[in-house]
């Protein structure tokens, strides 16, 4: 027996579809990286959940050896920046290839710290879900 033929509520060509049944298909920034040392850069990355029961998470940036830059001091504190990916709060995550090389450069070269928020993303988590769970991660 066939399945049955979904049928297009909305389409944001080259990016997004939405069916009647409210399913999401994503065209575009869907494509992931592993988190984990790059050697290129040197930066250490690694994803932490923030709160588990709305799945809200960070990957977390450092670059390789903080103290070794112009302090000798082994507590040396680095500048933090908290980063949120672009996509319209549609498309893309922290875990997007261009995002994720973009910072792994951005922590190497600046020496600093970098939390790159994942928050939900809609139409499936509607606005201001994003905004909130971008607050609740920057605090």
């Amino acid at each position: 027996m066939a399945s049955p033929t979904k049928i297009i509520l909305f389409t944001l060509p080259n990016y997004l579809i939405i069916y009647t049944d409210f399913s999401v298909e994503r065209l575009s920034g869907e494509d992931v990286v592993d988190p984990g040392l790059d050697p290129a850069t040197g930066v250490t990355s690694k994803d932490v959940v923030i709160n588990p029961s709305t799945g809200l998470y960070a990957r977390l940036y450092l670059p390789i050896n903080p103290s070794s830059s112009s302090s000798s001091s082994n507590d040396q504190k680095l500048p933090l920046l908290v980063y949120y990916h672009g996509g319209g709060f549609v498309i893309e995550s922290p875990k997007s290839p261009n995002y994720h090389y973009y910072l792994n450069s951005l922590c190497s070269e600046a020496r600093m710290a970098i939390v790159s928020v994942g928050y939900r993303r809609a139409p499936e988590n509607r606005l201001p879900v994003a905004y909130e769970d971008s607050w609740e991660a920057l605090q």
